[in-house]
């Protein structure tokens, strides 16, 4: 019962060689204690324990048998064992003196406790056969390693770590060793003790979806536990207690991702139908389920049928009332809510009877395949009324795939691994009453498991079958974001396990089968011909089914693909009365769907299934017209319709074939619908998508280019339209890429001026110059946009694009009507007097010099409206010079009578008005900076009366002006001594 030894470890390059001393304790084939002076924590063995074990086990004969040490002590006399004690002693004194002096003291004491009882204990004779035992596990080990992990929070490989221990349970357990329910106990409390969970809770946030997924899998755990068939009652009782405690407390975690969830018992079937809603419940934490199966036991004698035995049927059974025990073939069936028998299948598998655990999903199955028969004829009695109601409150509210309990992925692994021979544990049979007398254990060893199908089928094709039929369940969507991702995560997970299993002609009949049953089946099909308007969408399902049909029923995988495009909980017009939870009933309309969290997912998952028909269709004109349809009437997003439109163009235009015509016109049409839907919206994408529309017209032909400009009202915005779509038309490129011949370009351009003017009528501000620049080679055209910007001048146009039109006027050789559009700028345009970096300035000095350039008559007009608008000294100033430097007129060589060729004079109009304007504001501007001036901006502003004097002096009596405005200053302003001082020194 006690083995020892030392056990060496070599050296090596980095560590010197290392000798342990092992000391392992063994009881009823069990190792039950274990230490080691390599002083490694973990929880698992070292590899000093496992070789000593090891050694034992392989080298029984090397090991020396020793009787245990009390016989031994009985065999020795007074001096031989006070010899022995004593060397004991001196052998380890420093370690066992203080205990032996204790031991001694107590012996020689009369009333101590250790002479009250009979005898001594002795390790080495083993335990009493009463006495409980288990393998040994360090508990202390597997908290400290666990709250390590915790405390990581996911990083650095923590999760993964955890899921390692989850595994180590789930292999305890199938070993069937005691110790897999302390060591889950361990576990928990540790995430229990988690401080995290309070802080979120204080906070409001949700946990990792890591983190959550590893609570499933601890409260899936502990369901494998309770349903333990061989679990004594008070170790059942000793769980739930346990299960209770930690489930009220307030951080314990919500199954569903802290969101409501207001699901059935789990002992109870759902019913269907929408008088079957339950009353609000608490919340249900990752324990709850653990508790409620605490309820359930294995004493019903069908169910202990089933298990027991291959050969359990009823051949003479009738199969006709709704809780049939045999099918129509005499197999067994198995009612129970769907999630809790599969929760029996994974206990079945996880404490090491994976032979009953298959007999029993079998059974499930089966039952699974009566219910769907069922529910398609119920439907094909009741199809004429919901057809004419037109909509259904009929749904699962616990929907399968997703489910905590992952009943599909439950059934699906237990048939796909059940083929593999040799499987752990099952060679042994479990015993659960007197099951026998159906037949002998002998002949159930002997039997093969595959008596349980029927003709043709196996294993591989009952688990497909399986997938396709929770898969294609219809159930509405759960409650909370956790749940809804679930959703998703789940069903892609079973997705990928059906993408690893190769097709063969029964697995393509069993599709072909499912297929049919989706779409006939009504309500109880996720693809049904009417569905609840909350059902969980098909599209990622579809997607998979459709691609898996398509080589051998594309009429059938189209049929599918179609029905399954559909996303009712967008569709508007539904009706209020189709929603069986009455608490969502408050705002059908504004707030359609609050719940959904993961709808952008689902959008993205449609789009994927469109463009999967797409792509097939190429080259099939009639198939490609019914799937456009289907995205037009279900797709509601303008971002997926884009992306759908540009991969239809770029299936169209393979570079190894030539363009497929009416995948491009799909492509097109796409287009076509997101520049309606994006129209009046706000869309960052927006300008992307007018120009991609362009170059996919131009793919389409020279018609298709006509037909947008013909109708752009209903497309693009005027600017769309003139700056980029006839823009885009009327270039080379374009026009090269068509190959078009004179007639063709004329009448192509007709349509871009055409349109480039009622562009510039709806929107003059933004189209104007477009339309002048596209209608420059037709001289009607040109006059008529002219004639727009004239018009709208007056109203509403800004200077900023006055002045740019009129700058193009004057560089494509209209310098009379530059002017005239000048003139109509400086009529919108004030700048006030500290203005002097504005960036309207340098279309003023333009405007000036265009007018000088004209004649004196034009400057005389303009100058009125320059002292009119602006009111900065520094650019009167300057215009002011600029004037007075030429003769008007010169520039334009335009040698008439009224260009004398002399200089203005600044003593008469219109210099004058000029100069009078430019000293006023200098006057004007030096009062308002002396009002709020400060002593660093003295020297800057004696600069600028420096500038102002230069301009007073252009004046005939300027000096005059200048003295007393400088004494005025003085005398105004003499509370600024120091300043006074500066202008003093500079101007006397």
């Amino acid at each position: 019962f006690h083995l020892s030894g030392t056990v060496t470890d070599p050296a090596t390059p980095s560590s010197p060689e290392l000798v342990c001393s092992v000391s392992v304790s063994f009881d009823r084939c069990k190792i039950t204690a274990v230490t080691c002076t390599c002083g490694n924590k973990d929880i698992f063995y070292c590899a000093h324990v496992v070789a000593l074990s090891l050694y034992r086990v392989r080298k029984p004969e090397q090991v020396k048998l020793h009787l245990p040490i009390s016989e031994t002590l009985f065999q020795m006399s007074r001096d031989q064992l006070q010899k022995f004690v004593q060397y004991l002693i001196s052998v380890h004194h420093t370690e066992v003196l203080p205990t032996a002096q204790k031991l001694a003291d107590e012996i020689l004491s009369q009333n101590s406790e250790i002479n009250q009882v009979h005898g001594a204990p002795d390790p080495t004779a083993g335990a009493s056969v009463d006495d409980e035992n288990c393998w040994h596990l360090d508990e202390e080990q597997v908290q400290e390693q666990v709250k390590l992990f915790l405390s990581q929070g996911g990083y650095h490989g923590s999760g993964k770590q955890l899921n390692l221990l989850f595994s180590k349970v789930r292999e305890m357990l199938k070993m069937r060793d005691s110790n897999g329910a302390r060591m889950l106990t361990l576990i928990t409390e540790q995430f229990m003790a988690d401080p995290r969970l309070a802080l979120w809770r204080q906070q409001g946030t949700t946990m990792t979806d890591k983190y959550r997924q590893l609570w499933d899998e601890l409260g899936a755990l502990w369901m494998c536990i309770v349903l333990n068939p061989h679990c004594k009652p008070e170790q059942k009782s000793s769980w739930l207690r346990q299960l209770r405690r930690w489930n009220s407390v307030d951080v314990c975690p919500w199954e569903d991702g802290n969101h409501v969830n207001e699901l059935p018992n789990l002992t109870h079937s759902l019913p269907q139908g929408a008088h079957g809603n339950q009353e609000m419940r608490p919340h249900r934490t990752v324990f709850t389920r653990a508790i409620e199966a605490c309820d359930l036991h294995w004493q019903d004698r069908h169910l202990q049928h089933i298990i027991a035995s291959d050969l359990y049927a009823n051949y003479c059974y009738h199969d006709n009332q709704e809780g049939s025990l045999f099918d129509s073939r005499g197999w067994p069936l198995w009612h129970e809510h769907v999630p809790t028998a599969c929760a029996r299948v994974d206990a079945l598998r996880s404490h090491g009877y994976p032979r009953e655990a298959l007999r029993l999903a079998i059974a499930v199955v089966n039952t699974l395949r009566r219910q769907q028969q069922r529910q398609l004829e119920h439907f094909r009695r009741h199809k004429k009324e919901l057809l004419h109601k037109g909509h259904t409150s009929i749904t699962n509210m616990e929907g399968w795939v997703g489910h905590p309990l992952d009943p599909i992925g439950t059934l699906f692994s237990t048939l796909t691994e059940s083929g593999r021979a040799g499987e752990e544990g099952s060679n042994t049979c479990l015993d659960l009453s007197d099951c026998s007398s159906v037949v002998s254990r002998a002949d159930l060893q002997r039997m093969p498991v595959q008596r349980l199908l029927g003709d043709g089928e196996s294993y591989m094709a009952l688990a497909v079958e399986t997938a396709l039929i929770g898969l294609g369940q219809q159930r509405v969507m759960p409650d909370g974001l956790y749940a809804q991702e679930k959703v998703c995560r789940n069903e892609e997970q079973l997705l990928a396990k059906l993408q690893e299993v190769e097709l063969d002609d029964s697995l393509v009949k069993i599709f072909r089968k499912q297929a049919v049953f989706l779409l006939e089946a009504g309500p109880y099909s996720g693809l049904g011909e009417i569905v609840h308007r909350e059902s969980v969408p098909m599209h990622t399902f579809a997607r998979y089914l459709f691609t898996s049909l398509l080589p051998h029923d594309a009429e059938l995988a189209y049929k599918i693909a179609l029905r399954a495009m559909r996303l009712p909980v967008l569709e508007s017009t539904a009706s209020s009365g189709d929603l069986s939870r009455p608490h969502h009933i408050v705002s059908v309309v504004p707030n359609r769907y609050p719940r959904w969290f993961t709808l952008s997912h689902i959008e993205s998952q449609q789009c994927e299934l469109a463009s999967t028909m797409l792509t097939a269709a190429k080259g099939d004109s009639r198939r490609l017209e019914t799937v456009l349809e289907s995205i037009q009437k279900n797709i509601h997003s303008s971002s997926h319709i884009f992306k759908l439109a540009q991969d239809a163009f770029k299936i169209a235009t393979l570079m190894d074939s030539l363009p497929d015509i009416t995948l491009l016109k799909v492509s097109l049409e796409l287009g076509l619908q997101v520049m309606r839907i994006t129209l009046s919206t706000l869309n960052w994408r927006r300008r992307e998508m007018v120009r991609w529309l362009v170059t996919c017209a131009t793919e389409v032909g020279v018609y298709a280019l006509d037909s947008i400009m013909q109708s752009w009202f209903t497309l693009f915005t005027p600017t769309e339209a003139t700056s980029i779509v006839a823009t885009t038309v009327m270039s080379n490129s374009t026009i090269v890429r068509l190959h078009l011949d004179c007639h063709q370009q004329e009448n192509l351009a007709s349509s871009a001026r055409t349109l480039a003017l009622q562009c510039a009528m709806k929107d003059p501000q933004n189209c104007a110059l477009s339309a002048l620049t596209l209608c420059e080679k037709d001289h009607i055209a040109f006059e008529t946009a002219y004639q727009i910007v004239l018009d709208a001048a007056a109203t509403g146009m800004s200077y900023t694009q006055l002045f740019t039109i009129a700058r193009y006027m004057e560089h494509r050789g209209y310098p009379m009507r530059a002017y005239k559009l000048a003139t109509l700028a400086m009529a919108h345009l004030n700048l006030s007097y500290n203005q002097d970096t504005h960036p309207a300035i340098n279309d003023v000095l333009w405007a000036c010099a265009l007018s000088h350039s004209l004649g004196k008559n034009e400057l005389a007009a303009v100058i009125p409206l320059v002292v009119k608008s602006v009111k900065c000294a520094t650019v009167l100033s300057d215009i002011l010079r600029r004037c007075t430097l030429t003769t008007p007129g010169m520039v334009s060589a335009l040698h008439s009578r009224r260009n004398s060729g002399k200089l203005m004079s600044l003593d008469k109009a219109p210099l004058r008005q000029l100069l009078d304007a430019t000293i006023g504001a200098y006057i004007n501007t030096t009062h308002s900076r002396l009002t709020h001036i400060s002593p660093r901006h003295y020297s800057e502003f004696i600069e600028f009366l420096g500038k102002a004097r230069e301009t007073f002096m252009m004046a005939h009596d300027g000096h005059i002006q200048f003295t007393q405005f400088i004494d005025n200053l003085k005398q105004i302003y003499k509370g600024k001594k120091k300043l006074m001082m500066l202008v003093r020194e500079r101007f006397g």
